[in-house]
């Protein structure tokens, strides 16, 4: 877009407003343009000429107080202590002054906001800054903090690669034809490195950008295909924080990608979170790393987290709305929108079409699709998964048998998702007194994954949210669990009487989950309980398929073969995948009725059985590709 398109645009905005808006800049900023105001009354979006811009432009509008107009930061703070009474007791006040906005933390939101918004109301004549009252989250979490930290010291950073972006955004579409191109990367056929390619004659999208967990030596996703041009980027999306998702976004930076990086809220954090600690694993292994810490920085400052439903121009010609997936904490359904609805495309990432203890299910109705391309971890014909009771039922049943003879059970969890699953599973069943009390240990990075999930209440179903809120039952907050710190702590855990172990890794890929293992392999009472899909290739899917010997680290470095003598059971209900039958019924509840359905993220036959059935039944068009396959989509 030249300098005389951006400042047509400018025009036009200023055209459209009256003068007592008093408008002190128009900036493009990453996918909004932002109109800086000196007038009280006209900050904020409510106004009837910026929802008429809206509708014109057909651009995100937001209209923000000009910085030299706002109130300083410390007089704000006691303004803001002045008007919100103290039973609201705020914990925190922090400010975006990017977005001219104070965010306010109060154990009482409600409290703090007063009646119809009136201190809200108050804060912003008095201030002009705009707030924002969120809940104090009861576990304070040091990833939440860190980013927060960083964005406050980088604004100034983070502000001129918004704009940077925002100039790359808003250029004008050249072509007036849409031609859509699929470049399968990773992921096809095969369970990791998630990775897809979408290339228009205008724009390059990437959809995920994840490693290898079940084969570090086939770790990244196919870079190498001469469509992947990184330097060509407009943006990335990334469907959930899962690091076979989102754990090589740093490693794009730290290769040139300057562009920016699109998802929930909760996923930057968690993502974040999981990227910090896979750089450590892979310093206790001994490998070196894919990217350093100052490239996980440079994701997070080119990150813009966007809320579901919310339509967000990503391109000249696509547009980005996310939608619940119900698979991990902020894990989200893509939908693009191509040119003016000349094609519609859905992404699931990993989905679940089934509400949980923990999240609502899956989205499925969207204004218009097209293609389909969905996960097939659990497609096949014998992956059928148990009801929820029954899994509950079972669970129940392997915990009590153990405990009562004095065995442990030990829990390899994904420290996203199925940790926080469990625990309000066990939660529930111990506080009613279905499985005996015993102490319940949770170690690796559970903890602090748990208290991004209170840091994001609003994420978790309305159950939940209703326990927390309403009722004051916070099974996160359970004086049941143990955080447990070091390893002696696990020697003495081992040496203890009965328990329940709840540690990461989920597939005993490093960490204090093969520690355990190790420390009770040879005790027959006890259980190792698998309640998460073991990937290929990965010691959890091979003592899950019944290999009862491996090979343990001693403290000296040395491998030595260990024996598996206690149990091994298997879950399956408590997966937050969806299995064949539920993803069946979520192609046919998906409205509107997708022409083409494209199958990945399963083992090979998997995949292409799912797009057979899919097929025969629904009559859909199906294809199961393979990795560095070019699908033309329209």
């Amino acid at each position: 877009m030249s300098s005389d398109t951006y400042e047509k645009i400018r025009a036009r905005i200023r055209e459209s407003l009256p003068e007592s808006a008093k408008v002190t800049g128009i900036e493009f900023e990453g996918p909004e343009i932002a109109i800086y105001s000196s007038s009280v009354a006209f900050i904020g979006n409510d106004r009837d000429e910026v929802k008429s811009l809206v509708k014109i432009l057909r651009k995100r509008i937001v209209v923000r107080s000009d910085p030299t107009i706002r109130l300083d930061n410390e007089l704000t703070v006691e303004k803001i202590k002045e008007i919100i009474p103290e039973e609201a007791e705020v914990s925190k006040i922090m400010f975006n002054e990017n977005l001219g906005e104070v965010i306010i933390e109060a154990t009482k939101p409600g409290v703090a906001i007063g009646k119809a918004g009136s201190n809200l109301k108050l804060i912003k004549k008095q201030t002009l800054w705009i707030p924002q009252v969120i809940r104090t989250p009861p576990i304070e979490s040091r990833t939440v903090a860190l980013i927060r930290s960083m964005l406050q010291k980088e604004r100034q950073l983070q502000k001129e690669i918004f704009r940077t972006i925002g100039q790359r955004i808003h250029r004008p579409a050249i072509k007036k034809d849409i031609n859509i191109r699929m470049t399968a990367l990773g992921s096809f056929r095969e369970v990791g490195r998630s990775s897809i390619l979408i290339q228009t004659d205008e724009s390059m999208v990437l959809l995920d950008c994840g490693l290898n967990v079940g084969n570090p030596k086939d770790l990244f996703p196919h870079f190498d295909n001469g469509n992947f041009r990184i330097a060509d980027l407009d943006a990335v999306i990334i469907s959930h924080a899962h690091l076979d998702h989102s754990g090589l976004i740093p490693y794009l930076f730290k290769y040139g990608y300057d562009g920016p990086i699109y998802t929930s809220e909760p996923t930057l954090h968690l993502s974040t979170m999981l990227q910090l600690d896979y750089i450590n694993i892979c310093k206790r292994e001994g490998r070196p790393a894919p990217y350093s810490k100052k490239d996980i920085k440079s994701a997070v400052l080119h990150t813009y987290p966007l809320a579901w439903g919310k339509v967000t121009d990503i391109a000249p010609d696509i547009k980005l709305t996310l939608h619940n997936a119900g698979h991990i904490l902020g894990s989200s359904l893509i939908h693009l929108h191509f040119g003016n609805g000349d094609h519609n495309l859905v992404f699931t990432g990993d989905y679940k079409f089934q509400r949980t203890r923990l999240l609502e299910a899956a989205s499925c109705k969207f204004p218009r699709l097209e293609t389909l391309i969905t996960e097939s971890t659990y497609g096949g014909v014998q992956d059928i998964v148990p009801s929820r009771y029954e899994s509950e039922k079972t669970l129940i049943q392997v915990m009590n048998s153990t405990i009562r003879k004095g065995g442990k059970v030990l829990i390899p969890v994904l420290a996203v998702g199925r940790a926080q699953e469990i625990m309000v599973v066990l939660e529930d069943f111990i506080s009613r007194k279905m499985i005996d009390p015993v102490p319940v240990y949770v170690d690796g990075m559970i903890s602090e994954a748990t208290a991004v999930h209170t840091t994001h209440p609003d994420y978790l179903n309305s159950e939940l949210r209703e326990k927390i809120f309403h009722q004051g039952k916070n099974p996160f907050t359970s004086e049941i669990f143990t955080q447990v710190d070091g390893y002696q702590a696990r020697d003495d855990i081992i040496s203890g009487g009965p328990c329940i172990i709840m540690a990461t890794s989920g597939m005993l890929q490093g960490g204090p989950s093969v520690q355990y293992l190790k420390g009770i392999s040879d005790d027959p009472n006890s259980t190792i309980l698998f309640c998460s899909y073991q990937v290929e290739g990965t010691l959890g899917r091979r003592v899950q398929k019944g290999y009862r010997e491996f090979n343990a680290m001693t403290s000296s470095g040395k491998s030595t073969p260990t024996k598996i003598k206690l149990n091994v059971f298997t879950v399956e209900g408590f997966s937050g995948h969806s299995n064949r039958s539920q993803i069946i019924s979520f192609i046919r509840k998906v409205k509107p009725r997708p022409e083409r359905v494209i199958t990945l993220h399963g083992e090979a036959s998997k995949c292409m059985g799912l797009a057979s059935v899919i097929h025969k039944r629904l009559k859909s068009e199906t294809r199961s590709p393979v990795n560095n396959e070019t699908l033309v989509l329209k």
